[in-house]
């Protein structure tokens, strides 16, 4: 079964084939509803009213580099075999945004799945471009923003392994938090990243 999570890249890779410089991705789960909303919105070149119309057609894209684009399309099904909806907007210049919502309930909810391994990829492998992460469940929330991370680091790329692990990790603890987990210790990992970027951030 497909992982939500993977979906997302998938769209998320479009906004940055579409020269975006900001990414915004948001998980908003209600548990009294049976709801999951997924947003993803950029600031990239956008589309016109004919490609907006024809990009959840499997057999269609605006990527040059392949014939059939599958990640919208996937998308829009995925959330609309739950009895869940889909919408896609975008302006020429301007950027896009999808959003979908998925019926939780539903014996075709597919999971939500790995956004941790998501999160850390996109940000460790598209320096140029900045991102915005929320996730929340039932009003209870945590958001990753890029620029406060390249704020507290420096001169110390996203893309550093010990950076990365950090952000994975993060999110994944995070979400747990939110969930109802509890943590042990604060976090060790945690602390040494914040000692270690408030060493950064000192020097």
């Amino acid at each position: 079964m497909r992982e939500l999570s993977l979906n997302i890249l998938d769209i998320a890779q479009n906004s940055i084939a579409a020269n975006a410089s900001l990414i915004r991705i948001e998980v908003a789960e209600d548990t009294e509803k049976g709801e999951m909303r997924i947003v993803i919105g950029d600031n990239g070149q956008g589309m016109t009213p004919e490609q907006t119309q024809r990009v959840t057609d499997p057999f269609y894209t605006t990527r040059t580099t392949r014939k059939v684009g599958m990640g919208t399309s996937l998308f829009k099904m995925a959330a609309e075999m739950t009895g869940g909806t889909f919408n896609i907007r975008s302006q020429a210049n301007e950027g896009t945004k999808v959003t979908a919502v998925f019926k939780t309930r539903s014996v075709d909810f597919t999971p939500l799945g790995d956004m941790n391994s998501t999160i850390s990829l996109l940000i460790a492998m598209n320096l140029h471009i900045d991102f915005i992460y929320r996730h929340s469940v039932d009003g209870k929330a945590f958001t990753l923003q890029t620029t406060e991370l390249k704020q507290i680091l420096g001169d110390v790329p996203l893309s550093e392994p010990d950076v990365v692990e950090w952000i994975k990790s993060y999110v994944g603890e995070q979400t747990q938090i939110i969930h109802g987990g509890v943590l042990h210790e604060n976090n060790r990992r945690t602390q040494r990243y914040q000692r270690k970027s408030k060493s950064n951030h000192d020097r």
